[in-house]
Parts: structure tokens; C-alpha cells; sequence
């Protein structure tokens, strides 16, 4: 994800539906409720002055209840619907201010959106279904069938061009919308709660395809969610909302462990932890880092001072080449071997540093090793052995302790 570029900007953006929302701004700033409002002056807040920023690439998840506002914040952000007032900027532009041109470009080019019930024209088949947002932007011919058959292929449907939507299953229709959402090649997708009409089974498998999507498609994404899992799953940072008002931003990770108030500790008490905290939040240094060059007989002083059963074995750049173990260092210092590296193990467990850390725990029920935690550039950063895991899986602390 990019740290320089924002792809939208929001700001102090409110919605109000009645005959006067302007009389309603003054009121509902001074802290009235929504409820209030309703009951003296027949207006609905349906946004009260939300604020945030999505950056580029980022998956950016709003969740809430019903009636919360979430849907009403992303049909702003195109202007399906016109806010009361505020500010929202979509790359540097003002999305309030853009005439008829202006905004018909921003949604040909630059936006494209996701729907529930998937939004498909049931009088055509798969293909021209994926073509339309094309056709609408006047691309015809070879061009537009070439994106159209790369769309499909990258969610699955090569071969199901001619289907009619009504063959199609739930999951399969939602990958229609996905592929059309995608073949005109937008910036910034809208996802309005896409996987709530699908069966429990059927959504599990979309949101694992969506996650394999967006690393092979570098996208913005804003997808809105009334299930917190999904949004756990799914975003890079989530955006709680209530009565209209976002009551917290922050990571997974922030939203479980650091919940901003009562409404969201009772969203998050029944999440566990294992599924949310990143194995970086638990591992620890590890106890023995030798360099492949070095001597069979440091590493062995090394180990036993720290009094370590296993030295992990890197490049000088910090890539694990493998590890070993105290009864196979003995040995070959026994048997004349002098490099570290020429007894490297490569057979040891490892996750990524992102991994949910529940995912760890095969791994050290397996043996006694610990877990190498490595970067995208397979350096290592720390291990986590069972005993660490164990514990902060059950107390809940992410720092291990």
C-alpha cells in the first residue's frame, strides 16, 4: 500500500434527509442525537460528520449494523446520493463540485462498484454483462473482448462466456459483477456489502478469492459489511460506524485489542484473538543468529552460553539460509566441518509476518522448534516457539508476556 497518495479524502461530510438539513447541522452539532432530531424535527441524520482518508491500494472497510449509515457513505463517495455538506476529494478532485461530465468520467474511468444483489442485466449472457461498463465507454471490438475474457479469467469464469446469468450459482453471479467491476480497469472500487446474499460456504470462498484478487490486482477498495469477521478478514484498516457517526478507524489488529469505546468492545469480545493478531504481535527475538560463514566452533560457544537447542543460520543481509541444532553442531565440530552454512538445515517451520497467529499453532504442535518468522524478502524477524503462543492465545496479551 502506498504512504503517499490518498485515494479519497473525507471530510466533516454529513447527510440529512428532511425539507430543511441545514436548520439540523447547528442542532446536531451540539451533541442531540440522532434519535432527538428525529422525534423534534422530522429529519433523518443518516451521516453525521465523518472524516477520514483511504489511501491508494488500500482495502478501507466501513462496517456497521443496519441503519448505520455505511451504505448511504459509499453512495456518496460517487454521488449516487448528494451530500448535505462537506467535503469529498477523490485524487485532488472535488467530488461535490464536478458537473455531469466530470462525474459521468469519474465512474467511467475512475470508480467502479460492487452491489449485493450483484446488479446484473438478466437479458444478457456472462460476457456482455462484463462488457457493459466498456460499452458505456465506447470501446468496441477486439479490445474490449480481450479485457472482457481477462476479467473473467481472473475470477474463475474462463469458459462460462455464453452462460445466461440464470444458470449461474450466487457465488458465480457475484463474480460476474467482480469481473466487470474490474475490466474497466478503475482505480477505486466500491463494494457495497457483495458477499451478504451468498450462503455462509459460498461467502467463506468469496472472500478468500477477493483476498487472492487484490494481490494479483492492486486496487483502492472501500467495501462496506454489517459482519465484523469480514471486515476483520478483508481490510487493511476498518472504519466502525453507529448512528450514523464513525466511532473508531484503526487496524484489525487496533480494533480488537484497543476498542475505542463500550459499543465496540461488544462488537469485539467474542473475536479470538489467534484469528486478528499477526505473529509479529507475539514472536521473540531469536536466541541464537549466526551468519553462514562463521565457525562450527563460535556457533557452538554462542549456543552454549545462551544455552540455545537451536541457531538460526542467515546471509549478512539477514535471509535465513536454515537453521541447527546443538546435537548436529557437536557432531560436526567433531567431524572437522568448519562453516556453519555447510550443515544448514532447510527443513524448518516458517510463516510470513503477517500470519494470523492461530495459524502457527500446526506448526509447533509438529515438533519442538520454533517458528521462523520472515519477511517478504525471507529475512528473518523473529521466532515463536509453543510456549509463547500458547500463552498469548489464551490470555490475550499480543506482547506474549
Amino acid at each position: 500500500m502506498s504512504e503517499n497518495r490518498t485515494g479519497i479524502f473525507c471530510q466533516n461530510v454529513w447527510k440529512i434527509y428532511g425539507p430543511n438539513p441545514e436548520s439540523v447541522l447547528e442542532m446536531a452539532g451540539n451533541g442531540i442525537t440522532k434519535q432527538e432530531v428525529l422525534e423534534q424535527t422530522g429529519h433523518v441524520i443518516a451521516v453525521k460528520n465523518a472524516s477520514f482518508e483511504v489511501k491508494e491500494n488500500e482495502a478501507f472497510v466501513i462496517m456497521g449494523l443496519s441503519g448505520s449509515g455505511k451504505s448511504t457513505l459509499v453512495r456518496l463517495i460517487n454521488r449516487l446520493i448528494e451530500l448535505t455538506t462537506g467535503t469529498i476529494m477523490i485524487d485532488g478532485s472535488d467530488v461535490a463540485k464536478m458537473d455531469d461530465n466530470q462525474l459521468r468520467e469519474l465512474r467511467r474511468h475512475k470508480l467502479s462498484m460492487v452491489f449485493q444483489n450483484f446488479g446484473l442485466l438478466p437479458h444478457r449472457n456472462v460476457q456482455d454483462n462484463v462488457a457493459f461498463g466498456l460499452e458505456i465507454r465506447n470501446e468496441h471490438g477486439d479490445e474490449r473482448q480481450a479485457k472482457v475474457l481477462q476479467a473473467l479469467e481472473l475470477v474463475g469464469l474462463k469458459g462460462w462466456e455464453k452462460s445466461r446469468i440464470h444458470e449461474l450459482s450466487g457465488g458465480m453471479q457475484q463474480r460476474v459483477g467482480l469481473a466487470r467491476a474490474f475490466a474497466s480497469d478503475p482505480e477505486i472500487i466500491l463494494m457495497d456489502e457483495p458477499f451478504s446474499a451468498l450462503d455462509p460456504l459460498i461467502r467463506r470462498q468469496m472472500q478468500d478469492e477477493f483476498i487472492t484478487l487484490r494481490a494479483r490486482m492492486q486496487r483502492t477498495v472501500v467495501f462496506i459489511t454489517h459482519d465484523l469477521l469480514e471486515a476483520l478478514k478483508l481490510g487493511d484498516r476498518i472504519a466502525i460506524m453507529k448512528d450514523g457517526e464513525i466511532v473508531q478507524i484503526g487496524t484489525p489488529e487496533e480494533i480488537v485489542t484497543q476498542p475505542a469505546d463500550d459499543y465496540v468492545s461488544e462488537f469485539v469480545k467474542d473475536v479470538p484473538l489467534g484469528s486478528v493478531l499477526p505473529v509479529t504481535s507475539i514472536m521473540e527475538e531469536a536466541p541464537v543468529v549466526v551468519v553462514g560463514d562463521d565457525s562450527i566452533e563460535s556457533t557452538l560457544d554462542e549456543m552454549k552460553e545462551k544455552r540455545a537447542t537451536v541457531a538460526f543460520i542467515t546471509e549478512t543481509d539477514g535471509k535465513l539460509i536454515g537453521i541447527t541444532t546443538m546435537e548436529k553442531v557437536i557432531s560436526s565440530a567433531r567431524n572437522g566441518v568448519s562453516k556453519v552454512r555447510e550443515i544448514a538445515q532447510q527443513d524448518y517451520p516458517s510463516a510470513h509476518a503477517d500470519t494470523p497467529s492461530e495459524q502457527c499453532l500446526p506448526l509447533v504442535a509438529e515438533g519442538n522448534l520454533p517458528v521462523a518468522i520472515l519477511d517478504d524478502r525471507h529475512r528473518l524477524l523473529g521466532v515463536v516457539n509453543r510456549a509463547n503462543l500458547i500463552s498469548s492465545l489464551q490470555s490475550g496479551d499480543s506482547n506474549g508476556n
